[in-house]
């Protein structure tokens, strides 16, 4: 026994560091004139995000709040950042107060996490969700390789940032390490990242609105990114290097692959070996790949059928689904039927098609075949949320109960979209095409 004392007093040293750690990482943050709860820290005054501070009003918000008793409130959109490390953390936030409100939740670059959530005068209530907060480091010499133009984006930065907006009312703020929850990785290009500006959008920033804060949904895709440059830019190693056994791995790429030429390349060359290989790394860490054929460009014919502009790429990837025995989901099948039931012209109000002056500083018209807005990568994130229900993938456990089911050939209609568009813009289209 005498032996074993050191043993348990090093164990005993571990379980109080790490809680200390743990804790120094939780905060709950009060809004309010008169905001005073214990364990909190009170918020009373318009204070703007400082990095030794750590936490603050981000993006020249601060400005547009209106402080009272217990709560805030801002007609446009409230930025709110907290310097964190890397992790899974969980969010708690309690809405409503004494005006009606109708408030919707983004964090880091536009990721939805709660939309248009409606309470009435004096009603109040406590929602919860789960947010991968990263950094390009993958141990203490390897970094993954992020674009120039990528690097101020707020996935990016050393910080947690929420954005609220609508009629938006905010009593608090509670942050917590969230250690147990399970981890989707998603693997693509510009048409699955979080675009981090308006007006486009991906579905993987929206399909986080679909599950329960017993998953935390982890973005890698990048735009422009092939299977090759994504291997390349070490994003593969990075999910490698965090992924636990059993998380999911959501495997998306052709758009861009489809343009590497020459010998031994193509759809049953680079492209087909390649998705093998990443399906092989991913299952011998334990993790759990499911492959999703690449979303359609818009592209009609003159009898309003769609034009297959991706070749022989998707089904390469189907056929590799059947030789290696992984769940298919197949966008690109999907998005034909969408596309082609909207028609040529209804189906532009998924993409980024604006006339010139719609956004600050858009002189000229945006007319993008291929990158979603916020409603058209809404409708592909319920395509990718049917299939995991149809498939009974294990991740299914996880959605949001009593989810509607979603028929891609009777798609919703634009005109009854009504998500509030963030603050931030820019009007050079993504990477890729």
């Amino acid at each position: 026994m005498r032996h074993l004392k050191p043993y348990f007093f090093l164990l005993l040293y571990s379980v109080i560091f790490n809680a200390a750690a743990q804790n120094k990482l939780n905060k709950r943050f009060d809004f309010g004139t008169k905001s005073n709860k214990n364990n909190a820290i009170s918020i009373t005054t318009p204070l703007v995000y400082d990095s030794v501070l750590g936490y603050g009003f981000d993006f020249e918000s601060a400005e547009n709040i209106k402080f009272k008793e217990n709560f805030i409130t801002s007609k446009k959109s409230i930025y709110f950042s907290v310097k964190l490390p890397e992790g899974n953390y969980k969010i708690d936030v309690v809405l409503g107060g004494k005006k009606c409100s109708k408030t919707t939740v983004k964090v880091e670059s536009r990721r939805l996490m709660l939309k248009e959530i409606a309470l009435d005068k004096n009603h109040t209530e406590q929602y919860a969700f789960a947010v991968n907060v990263r950094s390009p480091k993958i141990n203490d010499t390897e970094y993954i390789k992020v674009k120039d133009r990528d690097k101020n984006q707020l996935n990016w930065d050393d910080k947690l940032t929420l954005e609220f907006s609508g009629t938006a009312v905010i009593q608090s703020i509670n942050i917590s390490l969230a250690t147990n929850v399970k981890t989707l990785f998603l693997a693509g290009d510009s048409t699955v990242t979080d675009q981090d500006l308006e007006p486009w959008a991906s579905w993987g920033q929206f399909i986080t609105n679909y599950f329960s804060n017993e998953v935390v949904i982890a973005n890698y895709a990048e735009s422009g990114a092939t299977l090759s440059s994504f291997k390349g830019a070490k994003r593969l190693d990075k999910i490698l290097a965090i992924m636990r056994p059993r998380d999911c791995v959501f495997i998306e790429f052709g758009h861009n692959d489809e343009k590497i030429k020459g010998e031994d390349n193509g759809a049953w060359g680079l492209y087909t070996h390649s998705l093998k290989e990443f399906i092989t790394k991913f299952r011998e860490k334990g993790g759990i790949p499911i492959l999703v054929t690449p979303t359609q460009r818009r592209a009609f014919n003159d009898d309003g059928s769609l034009k297959p502009t991706h070749g022989d790429f998707p089904d390469a990837m189907r056929k590799v689904a059947i030789d290696l025995q992984v769940p298919l989901i197949d966008v690109t099948k999907m998005t034909t039927d969408m596309y082609e039931s909207w028609g040529d012209e209804p189906s532009r109000k998924a993409f980024v098609q604006y006339p010139a002056n719609t956004f600050p500083r858009q002189t000229e018209k945006l007319e993008d075949n291929t990158h979603f807005n916020s409603f058209g990568a809404n409708e592909i994130a319920k395509c990718v949320v049917q299939s995991i229900k149809d498939l009974k993938l294990d991740i299914a456990q996880y959605l949001k109960p009593d989810l509607p089911n979603y028929n891609p050939k009777k798609p919703d209609s634009f005109s009854d979209w009504t998500l509030p568009m963030s603050t931030r813009f820019e009007n050079a289209k993504p990477d890729g095409n």
